[in-house]
């Protein structure tokens, strides 16, 4: 096992990485009111016992308008204190372990957070409950500074790599879409100026941590909605964060929490399971339009692969190939195709020693099953619900 590609070591920045497997970020679900718990510590401390090289803490919010509900981590100074105790957790297993910040924007729930959130521009949203007002260039200002401060908090925890939330239709992803993004002044317009604000953040993130951390960047190939971000601006985007510099890494990814949550998922949609973790009023509206909301894509193996190498073949920066990644063959094929990394996130759900067993050889294959009935089960703590015991 020595000889395959994916237990060869790399440099990512500052970093060395003792394999080629990271546990791409999961919202994990037990963080009450915002609380880093003994559960969430387990999490990761588990999936580090497993044998990936790198584990991601999801989702740390750069501000409370930022989260994605109540439930959801601030990245202050003082969570950073309570952090160090999941971070020196994950060091103790001999695995390093990165910090996802961004803000949630048209996905947060402004009633559960109990205070605004912002849009590139005005539109109603379905996760906020109502009308998101534009945002001025005075907030966008104090977004990109509390990135900053998030980034420096990150580092006090004793983080040794940041990901920068680009994806999923969160504020800078949707800053991106041409669908979403209807401004005129130096944030709207073209794909140069819709990439404005995704830049400045990664520049004040660099700024903030030098090469003290590796900093990377979770970053949408494909919106998956007509209209949206597609080839056509991601490709060009993804290059003008490779000119800038900033970044050490591409993670690939695709769908939009806000409009298509389920092309980033794939596979058969636990409606009934949904259904069952809401209060009986969400329950009910799901009844009536969950099949529109969710729509249904076929699994496959690796399904972001055919997107992801029209970025390995347009940049030379490291990238990150995620999506559907069950198979140790898949994961070989992709370095031999010139990805760095690849990252895990189900298949490490249903069974977080899967990269121990991978080099063990006691399996070439993870159990999941792709049923999807583990989405649900972030309102719950998020796990599959095939093992027989939950950490």
């Amino acid at each position: 096992m020595a000889s395959k590609l994916v237990f060869t070591p790399l440099r990512l920045g500052p970093l060395s990485l003792k394999n080629r497997f990271i546990k791409a970020a999961t919202f994990e679900g037990v963080m009450p009111r915002g609380q880093v718990s003994d559960a969430l510590i387990d999490f990761h401390t588990e999936v580090a016992r497993g044998g990936a090289t790198m584990t991601t803490v999801a989702y740390c919010a750069v501000s409370p308008g930022g989260r994605v509900h109540r439930d959801t981590i601030v990245l202050d100074s003082d969570r950073a204190a309570q952090l160090r105790r999941l971070t020196d957790a994950v060091h103790a297993e001999g695995a390093l372990v990165c910090a996802q910040i961004g803000h949630a924007g048209l996905v947060a729930n402004t009633l559960s957070n109990r205070t605004p959130t912002l849009a590139p521009s005005t539109r109603l949203s379905a996760p906020a409950m109502g009308l998101v007002r534009a945002a001025t260039a005075e907030q966008l200002d104090a977004v990109v500074d509390d990135f900053g401060a998030a980034a420096a908090n990150a580092v006090e925890a004793g983080f040794d790599a940041i990901e920068i939330h680009m994806g999923h239709g969160y504020l800078l992803s949707s800053f991106f879409s041409p669908k979403l993004n209807k401004r005129t002044d130096r944030y709207g317009g073209d794909t140069v100026r819709r990439a404005e604000l995704a830049r400045r953040v990664a520049e004040r993130v660099r700024l903030t941590v030098g090469q003290s951390v590796a900093v990377t960047a979770k970053f949408n190939m494909d919106d998956g909605v007509p209209g949206g971000f597609w080839l056509t601006d991601s490709l060009p985007t993804a290059r003008l964060l490779q000119s800038d510099g900033h970044l050490d890494a591409l993670q690939l990814t695709g769908g939009s929490s806000l409009q298509n949550p389920m092309y980033y998922f794939r596979g058969d949609v636990p409606l009934a399971e949904f259904i069952a973790s809401q209060p009986r009023a969400v329950g009910l509206g799901l009844r009536v339009i969950g099949r529109r909301l969710f729509r249904s894509y076929p699994f496959a193996e690796a399904f972001f692969l055919p997107l992801a190498r029209q970025f390995r073949s347009a940049l030379s920066m490291p990238l990150m190939l995620l999506g559907g990644i069950n198979r140790l063959d898949t994961a070989e094929n992709a370095l031999a195709e010139g990805f760095e990394l690849v990252a895990m996130g189900r298949a490490l759900l249903r069974d977080p020693n899967l990269v121990n067993n991978f080099r063990e050889e006691t399996a070439t294959e993870g159990l999941c099953i792709h049923c999807m009935k583990c989405m649900p089960t972030v309102y719950s703590g998020t796990h599959c619900v095939l093992r027989p015991t939950v950490v």
